[in-house]
C-alpha cells in the first residue's frame, strides 16, 4: 500500500509510523503490519497471504522478561479475521472470529511470543497491552448463548460476552480476568437487542474496544455499545464511576459528549481522552463529526469538561475504529478509523471547522483502505536477515537496486561487482539511500553484484547475497554455493 502525505510541517514528533491497512470493501495493496516514513514511504512490511486476515493495533511496546530482568523495545501485534458482512455474518461486524492470536516481535523481526485468549474466548483486535509486570493485558470474546426475550430479542440468541485477561508471559497462566457481563447490564445498551438477527443471532451489546491501566492498578474500560467508559476497581471488579452511557456519575459539558468512542486512556491531571466516533447510527441523537477528545473530570461537581479536540479537514464521519495518542512532544496523533486518514496536530488541538489549525501532518491512504489505530512510535530495526540486492542491465550501463526491509540504521548503500562471485570489489563506494528502495547505476559489467548497507558512520552493517545479471539483463537470485547468504524466512529466537 503506498500513502499520499498530504500535509508534512516542520515540528512532528520523532518515529515511524505504524499502520494495519485494510478494507471492508477491496483492499489496495496487501493486509498486514506496516511501518512508514513520515514521507510515506514503507519502512518495515510484513504482508499477509489472504485479504481476510487482517493484522490490528500495531504498534511499539516494551517487553519485561521477568525471568532476566530486562526489558527491551518490542512490536505487538493481533492477527487474525474479523466479521465483515457480507463475508462474515455468524457474528457482531467488527467482532474477532475465532482463531486470532497476538505477536510479540523483537527489534530483529523475530518470533518472541504468541498470546493466545483462555477458557473458550477469542483473542480480540481492540487491545493488546503490555505490562512491567511481565504480563499482557487483552480483550477476549465470545458469544454466550442467552433468552434475549427480557431485552427485545429472541427466545434462542446470544449476547457478545468480552472480557479483560491478563497471561504470565513467561509462564503462559492466566493470572486475572474480568467480565463484563458479570459486571454490567446489558440493558443500558444503545444497540437494541433485535440487531441480533443480522448476526446470527448474536447480540453486540457491549462492544468492549479498549483497556487502560491507572496509577492505582484500577482499569480504564471503553464499551462502544454502550457509549460509556468505565473505571473498574481490579480488586473487587466493581465500577468506581461511570463516564457516559445511560448511568453515567458525570454531566457532560458543552462539546464533551460522545458516542461510540474508541480508545479510552488515561491522562495525568485527571483526564481522559479518547477517540469520538460520534455517528454513523440511526439512533445516536445528534450526529456529529468524528474527533479526537480529552475531557477534564472534577470529582467534586460529578462534571467532564471538554479541554481539548481535534478535528480534520475536511470533515471526517468514521462509522467505526480509531485511536488519539499522546506524543512524547506534545503533540497529539489521531488514527482516523474508518476513514483512510492518519493526522498529527500540535498539544492545543483546534475546533469544529477550524480543522486545519494547528495540523503538522496529514496523510491518506489508498482506495477504501483504513487502519483500526494508527501510532507514531521511535523505533530501531536491525534485521536479522540480509538485505536484498536486484540488478537490471542495458548497453554500458547497469542499475543495482538495494533494500532491506525494516532497516532504520541504514543510510547509503555501497556496491561491488565481478567476473566472479567470490571476487568481487567495490564499484560504487557509498551512494545515500534514497527511500525503501535505493537506485544505483554503475559502468561495471559484473555480472556479479553485491551490495553492503552503511550506518550513519559509513559501517558495513548489512551485506546481501550476490546476484548475477542474466543474459535478458536482469537478476535477483541468489547465487548457489556463495558462503554467509541465507534466504530470508520467519525467525524464532527459541522456543516459546
Amino acid at each position: 500500500m503506498r500513502v499520499a502525505v498530504t500535509t508534512q510541517e516542520p515540528g512532528t514528533a520523532p518515529g515511524q509510523i505504524f499502520l494495519g491497512p485494510y478494507s471492508v470493501g477491496q483492499t489496495v495493496g496487501q493486509t498486514g503490519a506496516l511501518m512508514v516514513a513520515n514521507s510515506g514511504d514503507p519502512v518495515w512490511f510484513r504482508p499477509l497471504s489472504s485479504s481476510h486476515l487482517q493484522n490490528a493495533d500495531f504498534k511499539v511496546q516494551t517487553y519485561h522478561d521477568t525471568r532476566t530482568g530486562t526489558a527491551e523495545p518490542v512490536l505487538t501485534w493481533w492477527q487474525g479475521t474479523i466479521a465483515i458482512p457480507p463475508t462474515y455474518t455468524n457474528l457482531p461486524a467488527g467482532s474477532p472470529e475465532p482463531g486470532g492470536c497476538y505477536y510479540i516481535y523483537d527489534s530483529h523481526y523475530r518470533l518472541l511470543r504468541t498470546v493466545l485468549a483462555r477458557h473458550g474466548f477469542n483473542a480480540d483486535e481492540h487491545e493488546f497491552l503490555l505490562t512491567a509486570r511481565g504480563t499482557a493485558l487483552f480483550i477476549a470474546s465470545k458469544a454466550v448463548p442467552m433468552d434475549l426475550r427480557p431485552y427485545g430479542g429472541a427466545e434462542d440468541g446470544a449476547i457478545e460476552d468480552s472480557e479483560v485477561q491478563e497471561v504470565d508471559l513467561a509462564t503462559g497462566r492466566l493470572v486475572y480476568s474480568w467480565d463484563m457481563l458479570e459486571h454490567v447490564n446489558p440493558a443500558d445498551s444503545e444497540v437494541p437487542a433485535s440487531d441480533a438477527s443480522s448476526s446470527g443471532g448474536v447480540w453486540d451489546a457491549f462492544h468492549m474496544n479498549s483497556i487502560d491501566e491507572g496509577p492505582d492498578g484500577q482499569l480504564l474500560i471503553s464499551a462502544r455499545n454502550m457509549w460509556a467508559i468505565y473505571d473498574i476497581s481490579r480488586a473487587s471488579g466493581q465500577t468506581v464511576w461511570q463516564l457516559g452511557g445511560k448511568k453515567s456519575d458525570f454531566t457532560l459539558g458543552q462539546n464533551a459528549d460522545f458516542y461510540w468512542q474508541h480508545d479510552a486512556r488515561f491522562r495525568p491531571g485527571n483526564l481522559i481522552s479518547m477517540f469520538d466516533d460520534g455517528c454513523c447510527n440511526t439512533d445516536t441523537p445528534a450526529e456529529q463529526q468524528s474527533h479526537g477528545l480529552v475531557l477534564s473530570l472534577d470529582f467534586q461537581s460529578h462534571k467532564a469538561t471538554a479541554v481539548r479536540t481535534y478535528y480534520h479537514q475536511p470533515t471526517l464521519y468514521s462509522q467505526s475504529q480509531g485511536n488519539a495518542q499522546a506524543l512524547s512532544n506534545g503533540d497529539e496523533f489521531i488514527g482516523w478509523g474508518q476513514n483512510q486518514y492518519y493526522s498529527e496536530y500540535a498539544g492545543a488541538g483546534n475546533t469544529e471547522g477550524d480543522g486545519l489549525r494547528n495540523l503538522l501532518y496529514d496523510a491518506k491512504m489508498p482506495g477504501s483502505n483504513i487502519s483500526y489505530r494508527a501510532f507514531r512510535d521511535e523505533w530501531v530495526g536491525k534485521p536479522w536477515y540480509p538485505p536484498s540486492a536486484a540488478v537490471r542491465g542495458r548497453p554500458g550501463k547497469n542499475t543495482v537496486y538495494a533494500s532491506w526491509n525494516g532497516s532504520t540504521l541504514t543510510r547509503a548503500w555501497q556496491v561491488l561487482a565481478g567476473r566472479r562471485p567470490d571476487a568481487l570489489s567495490v564499484v560504487v563506494e557509498r551512494a545515500d539511500r534514497s527511500g525503501f528502495e535505493t537506485a544505483v547505476s554503475t559502468d561495471s559489467r559484473g555480472p556479479y553484484f553485491q551490495v553492503r548497507a552503511l550506518d550513519e558512520n559509513g559501517k558495513v552493517i548489512g551485506t546481501s547475497c550476490v546476484v548475477e545479471l542474466d543474459r535478458d539483463g536482469s537478476g535477483d537470485g541468489t547465487v548457489a554455493g556463495t558462503s554467509g547468504c541465507v534466504r530470508p524466512r520467519q525467525a524464532v529466537r527459541q522456543d516459546r
